[in-house]
């Protein structure tokens, strides 16, 4: 029988969701409040790139970490939070979804191909 080792995100991530949910709740909530909503439903950051959250001494994308918080999905490094919006500053929850990085690939495509993700409307 194999063994299954967590990696370090999983970890990172059970540990949050098991001991410090309630104020990684807070946290996630209070980032999607600071960001401003756009005309497609977007909560944009205003930054340049991706907003980054410092959470228990790890600093990761705050999209990944609204997802992952308030969904309690304990994501392992190979797992990524896709943009339903193709719009990597918004951290929308209702616009984030898990998925393989083959599966973001194939969402990159689809866009580019047909300009609309008939699943997001």
């Amino acid at each position: 029988m194999m063994q299954y080792f967590e990696d370090d995100s999983e970890a990172w991530f059970r540990h949050v969701i098991e001991n410090h949910f309630e104020e990684a709740r807070k946290r996630a909530f209070s980032l999607i409040e600071e960001a401003r909503l756009d005309e497609n439903g977007c909560r944009v950051t205003d930054t340049e790139k991706p907003r980054k959250v410092r959470f228990l001494d790890r600093q990761l994308e705050a999209y990944r970490f609204i997802y992952c918080v308030l969904n309690r999905e304990i994501a392992s490094r190979d797992r990524v939070v896709r943009h339903r919006c193709h719009n990597r500053l918004c951290v929308n929850p209702d616009h984030l979804e898990i998925g393989s990085q083959a599966d973001n690939k194939r969402d990159d495509w689809e866009h580019w191909a047909y300009g609309v993700d008939w699943d997001y409307l």
